[in-house]
C-alpha cells in the first residue's frame, strides 16, 4: 500500500521558554505539530492539522490553530543547570521539564466531521490528545502514526514537571492494535512493552546518531544516521516523523522512509530552534526520493497492495549515499548554542508571553535550545 497525500495531524502548538540557572536565555514556537509542518510544507505534503492555543499565541503558523476563549497557550518551561550530572535512571538529570500552562485538551469535536484520511497523526506534547480523540483518529484515518510522547507523559498537579509513566499504565494502552506505527526515542522505549507492543504495530524507536531501529513483529532492522554537528536536539525526533511519513507517502519502503526521517532529524539537530531547509536542498531530496521511487517500482521492490514494504530494497545503501550528497552542499553552517554564550542578556523567568496572534502566513521563531524530561520508572 502506497499512503496517499490526504493527511490529519493532532498535536498543540505550543511556547517553549529555556531557563538556565533561574534565567531565560531563549523562547520559542514549540510543538511536535510545528517541527512536521516545517518538514511536511517543505517536501509538498499537504495536510490538514487540529491545533489548540490561547490569545496570547505569538507565533504566525501557515496551519491555523483553534484559538482557545478559556484558556491560555501550552507553555513550557525547560530548566537547565550549569552543574551538570548524571544521576541513574534519570540521564538528564541537569534539565527538568515543566508544563506551566496547559491549553484546553483536542476534543473528538474538534476533528473534522464525516471525513475519512489515509493517514493520522497523534504528536501531542502537553496531554492534549485525550483517549476518545486518538480512538476518533484510528476510526477515521486508515493508518495512524503516534508519537509516544503523547501516551506517557503525565505531569506533577503542582508544578507541572513533565514525567513518563509506562504505557502498560496509560490510557491508551487498549489503542496499540490499532495504531500502525508507534514512535518512541531511545529513553521512551524503556516504558514499552516491546515485545509486547511489536506484535500489535509498528515500533520506531530513534536514537540520535546511531540513526533509527524498527521493530515489527518478528522482524527488526538497524536504518543508519547522517553524521552532522549537534546544536541542539530539540524537535529531532518530530522531524524524524515527518520525514518518515513523508517518505510513505511518496511511495518508499519502510526502510528508505526511515532513511528520509534520519536526515531531517540530523538537518534539525544541525541548527537552533526550528530549522530552516535551504530550498536547493529540498529540491535535490525530492528529486532523490522520486528518483529511488521509480527504481523500486521498476525492479523488484514492487509493493503487495494490502501492506507497506518492510524488506530492505536493493540499493538501499545507494540511496543512503544519494541522500547524503544531497545534504552535503547546502548545510547550514553551525551555530554556537545560545544557552551557552556568556555575553547574552538576561531576563527574569517569565510566566507567560503575551503577544496578539496575527494569523498570518509562516513562521516566526527565536533561539531555543535542548528539551527534556524528568524520567520516573
Amino acid at each position: 500500500m502506497v499512503l496517499s497525500r490526504r493527511g490529519l495531524v493532532v498535536g498543540n502548538f505550543c511556547h517553549d521558554v529555556i531557563i538556565r540557572d533561574h534565567v531565560v536565555v531563549g523562547e520559542s514556537l514549540g510543538g511536535a505539530a510545528s517541527f512536521i509542518l516545517n518538514v511536511l510544507n517543505g517536501l509538498s505534503i499537504d495536510c490538514d492539522y487540529v491545533s489548540k492555543v490561547g490569545p496570547d499565541f505569538t507565533y504566525s503558523v501557515s496551519a491555523c490553530p483553534i484559538v482557545s476563549s478559556t484558556s491560555k497557550t501550552t507553555l513550557f518551561h525547560a530548566n537547565f543547570s550549569s552543574q551538570c550530572s548524571e544521576v541513574e535512571g534519570h540521564p538528564h538529570a541537569d534539565r527538568i521539564l515543566k508544563r506551566v500552562h496547559s491549553c484546553e485538551p483536542i476534543r473528538p469535536d474538534d476533528l473534522p466531521e464525516s471525513e475519512k484520511f489515509d493517514f493520522g497523526m497523534a504528536v501531542g506534547v502537553g496531554g492534549e490528545i485525550l483517549p476518545e480523540a486518538l480512538e476518533k483518529m484510528v476510526e477515521m484515518c486508515n493508518v495512524v502514526f503516534a508519537d509516544i510522547q503523547a501516551l506517557i507523559r503525565e505531569f506533577d498537579e503542582i508544578d507541572g514537571t513533565v514525567r513518563l509513566i509506562r504505557l502498560k499504565d496509560s490510557r491508551f494502552y487498549h489503542l496499540l492494535p490499532r495504531i500502525g506505527f508507534l514512535k518512541a526515542s531511545a529513553e521512551e522505549e524503556g516504558y514499552v512493552d516491546l515485545e509486547e507492543v511489536r506484535k500489535w504495530c509498528c515500533v520506531v524507536v530513534t536514537n540520535g546518531k546511531s540513526g533509527c531501529r524498527v521493530y515489527r513483529r518478528n522482524e527488526e532492522f538497524e536504518i543508519s544516521a547522517f553524521p552532522t554537528m549537534e546544536v541542539d536536539p530539540t524537535g529531532a525526533g518530530d522531524s524524524f516523523l515527518g520525514g518518515f511519513v513523508a517518505g510513505l507517502v511518496q511511495g518508499l519502503a519502510v526502510p528508505d522512509a526511515a532513511l528520509l526521517g534520519n536526515l531531517f532529524g540530523s538537518l534539525t539537530v544541525g541548527q537552533i530552534g526550528l530549522p530552516k531547509f535551504d530550498s536547493k536542498l529540498l529540491k535535490r531530496v525530492k528529486a532523490e526520493v522520486q528518483k529511488r521511487k521509480l527504481q523500486c517500482c521498476l525492479g523488484f521492490c514492487e509493493k503487495k497492495e494490502e501492506e507497506l514494504d518492510f524488506t530492505k530494497p536493493d540499493g538501499h545503501e545507494q540511496f543512503h549515499a544519494s541522500l547524503s550528497a544531497a545534504k552535503s552542499p547546502s548545510s547550514p553552517p553551525v551555530q554556537a548554542c545560545q544557552c551557552d554564550l556568556p555575553n547574552l542578556a538576561s531576563k527574569p523567568v517569565i510566566h507567560g508571553i503575551s503577544c496578539e496572534y496575527s494569523g498570518q502566513q509562516g513562521l516566526l521563531l527565536n533561539t531555543v535550545c535542548d528539551e527534556s524530561v524528568e524520567e520516573k520508572p
